[in-house]
């Protein structure tokens, strides 16, 4: 597994992905950067049932295109080869650029690319969307597999890239069979929850402004806990301070989703941009009412509920659902159960697996 930043839902997918691969009897490892991390990077790898048979490498992944580029091509191929590996699985735009060139030209040994959005999150005229799209299309030569992890991210891509020439699969990403567990209502202190990164495509600024009008059912200001880290987070605590909410917001920093839920009625993700979020598939396994954009890939995940999924970029849209969660919490749980059900039926880590693991022995007996 080949990938640049080790945080967020993508970190989650490699790790879920190797060790179900590894309780399969599979050898996995995983190659990702060096100076990149949050508190919940290592967590994660010790929460595995096993060490990754093939180690952990870590190495300077640059974020953007250059010189630095060639040097981490050279030890991807370099640890692959002695390893013998079967594949080179990259995960993101840049985990996925790495796989590729690394594996170029080696025979019994196939690229896979998962793009967990990357670069779709990229406007087709800008000048660095133009470029990014050049280059995946240029890499679509050298691909063996594309596995999306939505139909939204299949349709993206082929919208803006192109045809996919090779086995291009939709597996959707899978929640565990301990991730579909209730939270203490006990602990519940806040009305709305966010977890995520704190970054502008998030749209965490429409979410401030509609949280200014929603009041609870006795007249007094509803409240937010915010969990995450991000480039924008002095922006965030500067709009923070303008409206007026340093006493209803408590940002908590960056910590698992589930500690952050609990202590919340109902999550919101407010997002401009997405693909598949496990944020929503977490909430939903948790047993979280939420309210999200109609962005991305999550309509897949609201399924049977996705009538009440909201335009992105619309606070007006957000306060008013805000308000009708806090107003009428049975309506907001009855609609959260037939989510939970939706949820629970449809995205497997057994199912994920099935269909990645499928994948690969379809192109490597092609390979051979």
């Amino acid at each position: 597994m080949v990938l640049r930043a080790p945080v967020g839902g993508l970190y989650r997918h490699v790790i879920d992905l190797t060790d179900e691969l590894g309780r399969r009897g599979h050898q996995v490892g995983l190659i990702m950067d060096s100076s990149l991390g949050d508190s919940q990077t290592d967590k994660r790898l010790s929460s595995l049932k096993a060490p990754p048979a093939l180690g952990v490498k870590r190495m300077p992944i640059p974020r953007l295109i250059g010189p630095g580029d060639l040097s981490a091509i050279f030890r991807v191929r370099k640890l692959a080869k002695a390893m013998k590996v079967d594949v080179l699985h990259g995960h993101g735009a840049k985990g996925g650029f790495n796989a590729r060139l690394a594996g170029f030209g080696r025979h019994n040994m196939i690229a896979a690319y998962t793009p967990h959005g990357g670069v779709l999150h990229y406007g087709q005229k800008s000048p660095v969307g133009k470029m990014l799209h050049t280059i995946e299309r240029g890499l679509l030569k050298i691909t063996d597999a594309i596995l999306f992890e939505s139909a939204f991210a299949k349709a993206a891509f082929e919208k803006q890239i192109g045809k996919v020439p090779c086995p291009g699969p939709v597996v959707l990403n899978g929640l565990l069979r301990t991730d579909f567990s209730p939270l203490d209502p006990r602990l519940v202190e806040f009305d709305f929850a966010y977890v995520g990164e704190l970054r502008a495509l998030k749209g965490i600024h429409y979410m401030l402004d509609a949280l200014v009008n929603v009041k609870r059912a006795d007249g007094s200001a509803a409240t937010l806990i915010l969990g995450g880290g991000g480039p924008d987070e002095a922006a965030i605590r500067e709009q923070i301070e303008m409206l007026g909410l340093k006493e209803r917001v408590v940002m908590a920093g960056v910590q698992p989703a589930l500690n952050v839920f609990a202590r919340a009625g109902v999550v919101v993700m407010p997002s401009l941009m997405e693909s598949l979020p496990y944020v929503a598939l977490e909430a939903a396994a948790a047993s979280k009412p939420l309210i999200a954009t109609d962005v991305g890939g999550v309509k897949e995940i609201f399924g049977p509920t996705s009538s009440a999924l909201l335009p992105a970029g619309d606070s007006e849209a957000l306060r008013a659902a805000m308000q009708n969660a806090l107003d009428a919490p049975q309506a907001a749980n009855a609609e959260m159960e037939t989510r939970l059900a939706w949820v629970a039926e449809n995205f497997s880590i057994q199912k994920m697996t099935d269909g990645i693991e499928k994948t690969y022995y379809e192109c490597l007996k092609r390979a051979k």
